[in-house]
C-alpha cells in the first residue's frame, strides 16, 4: 500500500462530512457568502487552537505556501459558488470535483512523480465514479440551462482548487507543521471571505442559522486538511490528493443509508468504481 493512504482516506470522510455540513446550511437557506463568511470565523480560531494546543504554531515557510493555498482556495469557492447561480448542480459539482486532475498533473509534471499502471486506472476509476455519482438522473436536461459563463467560472473554480492542492504538497516538502501551513491559509481566506460578504451585503448581516453548519463544516475541514497535510509528507500527491477527493462517496451512502434515499444502479455502479478507485491508487 501506498505511504500516506491511510491519512487520505481519514480526509476524505472528513470532507464528505463537511460537504454535508454544506448541504445542510444550503437547505437552511444560507447563502454561499454567508456560509464561506461563518466557516472562516470558526475555522481561524479552531487552527489558532490546535496550533497552540500541539505547540506546533510557527512563522515559517509552511505560513507563506499556506496564505498562497487560501488564495486559491478562496478563488475556487468563490467562482464555485457563483457558477451555481447560472448552472445546473449535475453539471457544475462533477466539473468542480475534477481538481484532483489538476493537481495530479502538476505533480507529474513538475514533481516527477511517477505515473504507472495502477496510478492511470486509479484516475480512470475516479472519472467514472465522479460521473456516475454526481451526473444524476436528468442531469442532460438539467444541464441544457447552463450558461457559457457558469462553465467557464466552473472550470476557473476547478483549476483553482487543483492548484491549492498541489501547494500543500509544497507546504509539506518545506518541513513546517500542518498547523503553520493551514494558519498561513486561514490568514488570507478569513479577510477574503469577510470582504466580500461585505460587498456583497453591504454589510456584515450574518443569518441565525449561518452558525450550525457553518462550525460544523470548520471542524470537519480542518481534520480533514490536518489530515490531508500529513499524508502529503509521506506519499505522492499524485496518488493521496484524488483519493481525499472523493469525499463524494461518503456523502452518496450517507444518503443512501440514513436519508434513505433511492439506491438506483447508477449509484451503485459509482460506488463500486469508487471502492475500485481507492484500491488501484492505494497500490499506485
Amino acid at each position: 500500500m501506498a505511504e500516506g493512504v491511510g491519512l487520505a482516506l481519514g480526509a476524505m470522510i472528513f470532507l464528505g462530512l463537511a460537504d454535508l455540513a454544506y448541504k445542510r446550511g444550503a437547505a437552511a437557506g444560507v447563502q454561499a457568502h454567508h456560509f464561506l463568511m461563518g466557516q472562516a470565523w470558526c475555522f481561524a480560531p479552531a487552527i489558532l487552537l490546535y496550533g497552540l494546543i500541539t505547540g506546533s504554531l510557527a512563522l515559517e515557510r509552511a505560513f507563506l505556501w499556506g496564505m498562497a493555498a487560501g488564495l486559491f482556495v478562496f478563488v475556487a469557492l468563490y467562482n464555485f459558488a457563483r457558477s451555481l447561480k447560472d448552472g445546473s448542480i449535475s453539471l457544475i459539482a462533477p466539473i468542480f470535483r475534477l481538481s484532483f486532475t489538476v493537481t495530479t498533473a502538476l505533480a507529474v509534471g513538475v514533481l516527477g512523480e511517477p505515473l504507472g499502471a495502477w496510478k492511470i486506472a486509479g484516475l480512470a476509476l475516479a472519472l467514472t465514479a465522479v460521473w456516475l455519482l454526481l451526473g444524476g438522473e436528468g442531469s442532460v436536461a438539467q444541464a441544457r440551462g447552463t450558461t457559457r459563463s457558469a462553465l467557464t467560472q466552473a472550470l476557473v473554480a476547478m483549476a483553482a482548487m487543483g492548484v491549492a492542492n498541489f501547494i500543500y504538497k509544497i507546504g509539506a516538502l518545506t518541513g513546517g507543521s500542518p498547523a503553520s501551513f493551514i494558519a498561513g491559509q486561514a490568514s488570507l481566506f478569513l479577510p477574503l471571505a469577510t470582504g466580500f460578504a461585505w460587498l456583497t451585503d453591504r454589510g456584515i448581516r450574518p443569518p441565525r442559522k449561518l452558525w450550525a453548519p457553518a462550525s460544523a463544516a470548520a471542524l470537519f475541514f480542518l481534520v480533514a486538511l490536518v489530515l490531508l497535510f500529513e499524508s502529503l509528507e509521506r506519499g505522492e500527491a499524485s496518488v493521496l490528493v484524488p483519493i481525499s477527493q472523493m469525499g463524494f462517496v461518503v456523502t452518496a451512502a450517507f444518503g443512501v443509508i440514513f436519508l434513505r434515499e433511492r439506491f438506483t444502479a447508477r449509484k451503485a455502479a459509482g460506488l463500486a468504481c469508487a471502492v475500485a478507485t481507492l484500491a488501484c491508487l492505494a497500490r499506485g
